[in-house]
């Protein structure tokens, strides 16, 4: 197929009649030719004008030419929506690495830090009742688990600041609500667990226990929920 389309070259539609063409071609004829002495003439201009009118006054060229103008525009279109297709790709390629890339900051950032820091709050608690046990009344026992449950404030105080310094991807939003949930048990468990220490009431022991158990609960289920994403990943 030629590069030129002769259409356009005749300024004429695809739809012209034999009639229209032959129009066409002389008033450009006239237009262009050299011999007119005209400040329009243009060799290259009329070469271009009667290769035109050599196809398409030929009906059987024409239908030919035609064909091909067809079969070109739907390679170009075919070109296009493939070309489309493959940049449409790209930018969801582009948007998957990127999430990723937030998704490992937030687990490296965020989760890791701040599950650690549950680990501190929640692991000793077992041990550090235990030995209370031996007499909660002691005030150099009391003391040590004054301390435990001072050292928990503080981390958790540290993991709640972890945890809202950064926006939680919207893949970890299962991870995030357990993560939420199990620092506000945890808050809710030491103060019930230092109402202990005032006045010996086992009622707050327990209540206090109870709660630091559904925040290891908590705890576990975020483990899984980002071991879950991490899969997907």
């Amino acid at each position: 197929m030629t590069c030129e389309n002769h259409y356009q070259t005749l300024k004429v539609n695809q739809t012209a009649t034999q009639q229209e063409i032959k129009q066409a071609y002389r008033r450009l004829a006239k237009q262009f030719h050299p011999d007119t002495q005209n400040e329009t003439a243009n060799h290259e201009k009329i070469i271009s004008i009667n290769a035109a009118y050599e196809v398409l006054s030929d009906p059987q060229r024409r239908r030919a030419y035609d064909r091909q103008l067809t079969d070109g525009d739907y390679t170009s279109r075919r070109q296009r929506r493939t070309t489309e297709a493959q940049r449409q790709y790209q930018r969801s390629r582009e948007t998957e690495r990127a999430t990723e890339a937030r998704l490992n900051q937030w687990f490296q950032e965020i989760y890791a830090p701040l599950d650690r820091l549950l680990g501190r709050i929640l692991n000793p608690l077992e041990t550090q009742i235990d030995l209370l046990s031996a007499d909660p009344f002691d005030d150099r026992l009391m003391e040590v688990f004054r301390n435990y449950l001072e050292n928990c404030g503080d981390y958790l105080d540290r993991a709640r600041q972890i945890f809202v310094s950064q926006p939680n991807p919207a893949k970890v939003a299962k991870v995030a609500a357990s993560l939420y949930y199990c620092l506000d048990r945890i808050g809710d468990g030491i103060d019930e667990l230092e109402l202990f220490t005032l006045n010996y009431d086992d009622r707050y022991l327990h209540t206090g226990k109870e709660l630091f158990r559904i925040a290891r609960q908590l705890r576990q289920e975020a483990r899984q929920a980002c071991n879950t994403v991490k899969a997907t990943c």
